[in-house]
């Protein structure tokens, strides 16, 4: 034991002297590529047999089963996260935007593991959430927490963070470019010489290990069958219209639905509740269980009778346009209601692929209506889903390379690039004026805690209050007389004195320039008093604001100064001097390549 141990560190004493070694940043990458890889491997395993055990056992045995399956499947995970992690946050996307806007890229080293687990039993169970968002949040995890034991500064561990959720997210499609470009785009991390070749190496690297275990895409695989026909565009660019109103249907009823359940205080009464409602629309419509690219599947194959398959009252769909239209637009709207019931009750998942669902439904049923007008088959309704799936993907995320390349290498070519090309970008620009914030973003753009490509934003998100604040300026009581402040300035450096009454509140702050005609006036000592001397700033920091909004109020106000206060008590002041000079610091820490 002794022996492993002196091993052990031995390993680590070299890794902590090779940190900052640029060979050793791509050694670890190639580490974490292949860790996605299996985690990615062992989640989409191990709900495949979950699901087969449990779940579609109950399709052909005992329906009513439906109702209460994936309420048990929340259930487990809430008693994992609560009785064995005891921690509640979230394993998707927001949380890690958060941790790199908030937290200096730190991740809790439990998701490496528990992210997994929480996917299993939600999705095991039917819960119609994706994969996608888990096994990134555990890559992300694992990169952070490698990065962290490593002792790396804050670039390197968000970089390596991104390496870990671009190896999963390639890892679990078979895509390495889009899971580069979801890091570059969805996590916003910059397109730098220092950033690049890393997460091209752990992104594919976590292609190959899941290539050779399994040897095609994880959650979905198809081969374009049909070319595309230049004579198809105008359809294509209507198609991206109604997908981008799709997409913002998705992203509103997914907030409204989130906003919903956290009135709700009692967690288990959020997972009877969330749990049974999506066990109805499940007993109604099984194709809305799991992430849905099975149905996507079938749909692509022309395989109309096994996507049918089971849909509750409409038994004689084969026959029927008129019910598939009505199944196909009732998934479309239902499938967001669904997933956002299961994460909201407590499940652990994503909306990548219930999005990606949503729009290869859309894009579908698109070119399925215009047939059936026009009378002949003009349009490739397996095409139209393809692209439909990347344009919702665009709109939903706001990520409109990540949908184009996704689609494109998951087809295994690049047949639609031309449609792909304008369907997500006429859906990214419809839906970015309407709502400029996607599901990842809108909440922490809402409590001011986005990091952005926008250099100046985001090295002020970087920042925090006690970063800048000045707290060693001589105080000045609100009764003092001026020969009594004349001594305080005498034993000061600085030219500003924050004057406070006896609760520590500040009352105002003289300037030495406003008294430097009468500072030596003795015979005015006794008689002038500090209260008549001082200005009442117009403007006061908290010490809760965000740089953004301090740097706002020193715009609005013209000021050098700022005094900062807590709970209406006076702690100290903000120069735009030390805040610049921190400012500069931050920004050539964050951006040097």
């Amino acid at each position: 034991m002794s022996k492993r141990r002196s091993i052990f560190n031995k390993i680590y004493l070299w890794s902590i002297v090779k940190r900052n070694d640029r060979q050793f940043l791509l050694f670890c990458s190639l580490v974490i590529g292949v860790i996605a890889g299996f985690l990615a491997l062992g989640l989409k395993t191990a709900v495949y047999y979950l699901r087969d055990f449990v779940l579609l056992e109950s399709f052909t045995e005992i329906r009513l089963l439906l109702f209460i399956l994936p309420a048990v499947g929340i259930f487990i995970t809430y008693i994992m996260k609560k009785w064995i992690l005891r921690d509640n946050s979230k394993h998707n996307v927001q949380e890690i935007l958060y941790s790199i806007s908030r937290r200096n890229s730190k991740m809790e080293r439990h998701k490496i593991i528990s992210s997994v687990l929480g996917a299993v039993f939600t999705a095991g169970f039917g819960g119609s959430v994706g994969l996608e968002s888990p096994v990134i949040s555990s890559g992300g995890a694992f990169g952070s927490n490698l990065a962290r034991w490593l002792r790396m500064d804050y670039k390197e561990i968000t970089l390596l963070l991104a390496c870990g959720s671009a190896a999963g997210i390639s890892a679990i499609f078979n895509t390495p470019i889009a899971g580069v470009v979801f890091a570059i785009e969805v996590l916003m991390i910059d397109l730098t010489r220092f950033s690049l070749i890393p997460l091209l190496l752990a992104s594919t690297t976590g292609t190959i290990v899941t290539f050779m275990l399994y040897g095609e895409g994880i959650l979905f695989q198809y081969a374009i069958t049909q070319s595309f026909m230049a004579g198809n565009i105008p359809y294509y660019l209507l198609l991206a219209v109604v997908v981008a109103f799709v997409s913002l249907y998705f992203t509103k009823t997914f907030l409204y639905v989130q906003k919903v359940f956290e009135k709700i205080k009692n967690e288990l009464v959020k997972i009877v509740i969330g749990g049974l409602l999506f066990g109805l629309l499940l007993y109604v419509f099984p194709q809305l269980y799991g992430e849905g690219y099975l149905s996507v599947t079938h749909l692509l194959n022309g395989d109309l009778e096994s996507f049918t398959g089971n849909a509750f009252m409409f038994n004689e769909i084969g026959s029927s346009a008129l019910l598939f239209v009505i199944l196909m637009l009732s998934l479309i709207l239902l499938k967001v209601v669904a997933t956002s019931m299961t994460i909201a009750a407590g499940g652990v998942g994503g909306i990548f692929a219930p999005s990606a669902v949503t729009g290869a439904m859309t894009g579908y049923l698109f070119a399925f209506s215009v047939n059936i007008i026009a009378g002949e088959y003009i349009l490739s309704p397996g095409n139209f889903a393809l692209v439909g799936m990347a344009a919702c993907l665009s709109g939903v995320l706001h990520a409109p390379l990540t949908g184009l390349f996704l689609i494109a290498e998951i087809t295994s070519g690049y047949e639609l690039i031309v449609p792909l090309m304008m369907a997500v970008t006429v859906v990214f620009i419809i839906v970015k004026l309407i709502e400029p914030h996607s599901i990842f973003t809108f909440q922490l753009a809402k409590r001011g805690e986005l990091i952005t490509h926008h250099k100046d934003k985001a090295v002020l998100n970087f920042l925090k209050i006690e970063n800048v604040l000045e707290n060693n300026l001589q105080k000045v009581p609100v009764t003092a007389n001026l020969g009594e402040l004349v001594n305080y300035i005498s034993k000061s450096k600085r030219n500003i004195f924050p004057v406070i009454d006896d609760d520590g509140k500040l009352q105002g702050i003289v300037y030495i320039e406003d008294i430097r005609d009468i500072m030596f006036r003795q015979e005015l000592y006794q008689n002038t008093w500090v209260k008549n001397l001082m200005r009442v700033p117009n403007v006061v920091v908290d010490v809760n604001d965000t740089m953004q909004e301090v740097m706002n109020k020193f715009n609005i106000t013209d000021s050098w100064n700022l005094p900062v206060i807590q709970d209406d008590k006076y702690i100290g002041i903000i120069s735009k001097s030390s805040l610049f000079s921190v400012y500069r610091k931050k920004l050539i820490s964050i951006s040097e390549d």
